[in-house]
Parts: C-alpha cells; structure tokens; sequence
C-alpha cells in the first residue's frame, strides 16, 4: 500500500473513530440529562401529590374498614385524577382501590402492573419503572396519621415524545456525522496529496540517482523534506564527479595498457611459434598469449564503454536481417562450444529485418553466446532463436547453464556486477552491460528469465526495421 494511502486511511479512521466516540458521548449524555430532568419532573408531582394527599386524609376520618378506605381512596383520586396520564390507588395489601384514566374515573382495570414497584413505595421508598420506552410508572408512598405506608399513589405518564426528541437529534447527529466523515475525507485526501507530493518527488530523484542521472532536485523548502533535498544535490554532485573521474581513469588506462599489451602477446606468440622446443617454456607462452588475449578483450571492453558513455562511438545503422547476423555469430562460436560437447542448435525466421550496426550487433549477440557456453556443463544444448512478435524482432539464446539467482537478475546487467554463483568461472562483469548499452542504443532492450540448475533465455528485443 502506497505512503500516501495508507496516510489517508489512517487520518479517516481517526478522525471518525474520534467523532464516533463524541456521539456516543453526546448521545449517552443527553439520555441522562434529560431522563434527569423527566425524573425531576415527577418527584416534584410526586411531592405535590403526596401533600394533597396527606391533607385529604387529614380532612377524612380514616375507618378500618374497607368500605371508609375506599371512600378516602376515591375522593383523593377524585381530587388528583389529572396528575397524570393514569392515577392509581392501592392500598397497604397492594389492592388497587381506584383508577383515572385522562382525568376520568374508571371502574376496574389491571390490579398491579409493576408489584416491585409497589412494594418498595410500600417500604417508604419512591419508586419507578419505564415500560417500552413509552410510560413510566412512579410509585410514591402515603403514610397515615400513625406515619404507617398505608397507601401507594401512582403516577403513570406518557414519555414517548422524549424518545421521539432523542429519535431526532440521533437522526441530525448521524446526518452531521455523514458529512462530518465525507469533509475530513477530502481534507484528508487533500492533506495526504500535500504531503506526498514533496516525498515522491524525492523518490524519483533518488531513483534516476541509482541510475546515474544526477539532475539537480528543485524543492525549495524550509522544512526536513528541503534538508533532505539539499543532501541530496551534494550527494549527487560528489557521485557524479567520482563516476566521471573513475570513467575518465579507465578510459585514460586502457589506452596506456592497450599498446604494451599488444607488444607482450605479439612477443610471447613469436617465441611460442619459434624453434624453441622446451614444452614447460611453451606452456608458460601460450599461457601468455591467453592472458594477453583476455586483457585485451576486456580493454576493448572498456574502451567501447568509454565510447558509449561520451557519445563518441559512431552508430552508423543500417538494415540488416538479424538472423543472418545469429547464424554468423552462432558458427564462428561453434568451435569452441565443441570443444565442452556443448550443442548449438538455431531455429531462425527466414528474415527479421532491423535498423543496427551490424558490428555492433554481432558483438552483443556474441556477448551472451560467450556467456552460455562459459557457464554451461559439458554434453549440454544452447538454442538460438528469432522471430517476431507483434512489431518487434527478437532473438532468444537458451541455455542449460547454472543460471541465475533472482535477485541477481537486475544486478548482472551493471557494469563488474558477477552473479553470485558465477565466481568459479573467468570473467569481467562486463559482458551483459555492453549488451544492454548496444541494445538501447537501437531503442531495443534485455529481457532475462532464469533458474538455478535449470538455465538462462536472454533475449534482445528490437524494433522491426
């Protein structure tokens, strides 16, 4: 996941998480505050009730029999049947002694709802119960003269318009939340593209770094990201001065070398070709004429390099049928992919025509056939192949050599760069990043596939001519 989603995701997450919690806070807050005050509500009733209460049963001459509670019941119902939605009556056996339903006397009705309810007001205590977030039951004791619970008075009061209140503000909160999360996320995208512009930026430069394009980064800030940037440019500078100086002493040593190498192997031929018949001097000559052939390869190497790198080697392309140069290359590599009984066999498209130079070409073709019959074993077989695919001319050399590591894939094609498993045989490191270099400079490119034990396919691919 890329920096500056991952960026975005969490700021979003946060933001809502943080919000979430503000609303189930609010809301949870709401709900106390405002059953606290419904509560509140009440219990002033309540006390309102129960003095009216008290002063009917101080004007009434209490029997003990249930004829004279009754009478007292009733006519305190009478006097408070609109307190509320319903007013109940019960006395100390918890018998429901009257009922008014919105002010109206009713006879009958449901004994008791809530006896938990009745029997704490019974034990002196106020009471209440909330059936499906619609009524609220508040019991409240009434003592007599004796200061005994003689009897409960019930309140029983609609509260459906406070959860529809509650319904409402939930609906503005969750409408508030919606926007809420839909502006933090553009602030969010907005911020994270803000942020991220700088620090892609500085990626690209640090990947045209690792390519050797040393461009000055422009990022004029006053901030890390600008100190990076400013690191960056020196660090770039003093690169590109050690590569050109590195380059230049390359370039500057293979000329030196390349003329007294030339008189060493010219030297060592003559008096290996002499009348001089010691085989132990013979060996150490030949020996000579191989080392030298080997250094002057390598000098050749550095030289066309050199030639690459200050845009001095001469192009010159011209059509050319890409398997006839294959089929060149493969028969003057032939002898020496015998002498390891390794078999070059090539299948080739009548005619692959493209734009290179044909000596340039043959020596990039030449560079990995080389390198297929180094690294390959004995009794082995390497398949060279052209054809075209799509607009495209390719040329495919198979081989069941040791192959190469993964991760060394990208690697072998630097310049010194080795394979880590190909340290037991003779080489530069130079050969596949002259191939690379000669492809491109045809607008072509390397494609590599391999397997360890199993084989390297380097193909070039170029454009038709």
């Amino acid at each position: 996941m890329k920096f500056a989603t991952r960026l975005l995701l969490n700021f979003v997450f946060f933001s809502v998480l943080s919000f979430t919690i503000i609303i189930i806070s609010v809301n949870k807050a709401i709900d106390y505050f405002s059953f606290v005050t419904i509560q509140k509500q009440m219990m002033e009733r309540a006390d309102m009730c129960e003095l009216s209460f008290r002063g009917i049963l101080a004007r009434n001459e209490i029997s003990a029999s249930q004829e004279g509670t009754s009478k007292v019941a009733k006519s305190a119902l009478e006097a408070l049947k609109a307190s509320g939605k319903e007013v109940r009556i019960y006395d100390s056996k918890m018998k429901l002694l009257g009922l008014a339903v919105d002010g109206i006397m009713v006879d009958g009705g449901n004994p008791v709802i809530f006896k938990e309810n009745i029997r704490n007001a019974l034990e002196g205590n106020y009471s209440y119960t909330v059936a499906d977030n619609k009524l609220i039951y508040f019991a409240i004791p009434i003592q007599d003269k004796y200061y005994q619970n003689a009897y409960v008075f019930e309140l029983v009061e609609n509260i459906s318009y406070f959860y529809d209140i509650m319904d409402k503000i939930r609906y503005v909160l969750f409408i508030g939340a919606g926007g809420f999360i839909f502006l933090i996320t553009l602030s969010s995208l907005h911020i994270s593209r803000k942020t991220t512009k700088p620090v892609k930026y500085l990626l690209g430069a640090t990947e045209r770094f690792s390519k050797q394009q040393f461009e000055h980064v422009e990022l004029k800030r006053k901030d890390e990201l600008g100190m990076l940037a400013a690191g960056l440019n020196q660090m770039g500078i003093q690169l590109n001065n050690y590569i050109q100086y590195q380059k230049q002493f390359v370039s500057n040593v293979s000329h030196e070398i390349k003329t007294p190498l030339a008189a060493i192997r010219g030297f060592s031929q003559y008096l290996y070709e002499g009348e001089n018949e010691d085989d132990e001097l013979k060996k150490v000559y030949f020996h000579l004429i191989n080392e030298s052939e080997r250094l002057t390869k390598l000098i050749n190497e550095l030289l066309m390099l050199s030639r690459f790198d200050k845009a001095t080697q001469e192009l010159n392309p011209e059509k050319t049928d890409l398997s006839e140069l294959a089929a060149g290359v493969a028969q003057d590599l032939k002898s020496r992919a015998e002498k390891k009984d390794i078999t070059i066999e090539t299948t080739l498209e009548k005619t692959v025509f493209v734009n290179v130079n044909k000596i340039l070409m043959s020596h990039a073709i030449a560079n990995i056939l080389d390198n297929a019959i180094r690294y390959s074993g004995k009794m082995s077989q390497i398949r060279v192949n052209t054809y075209i695919r799509q607009n495209e001319a390719v040329i495919k050399i198979s081989d069941q050599g040791i192959g190469i590591d993964r991760s060394d894939i990208d690697l072998v094609q630097e310049r010194f760069y080795r394979a880590k498993n190909s340290q037991f045989a003779s080489g530069t490191g130079l050969g596949l990043s002259i191939c690379k270099e000669i492809v491109e400079k045809f607008n072509g490119h390397l494609e590599i596939e391999s397997e360890i034990g199993i084989g390297t396919t380097v193909s070039i691919v170029l454009p038709l001519a």
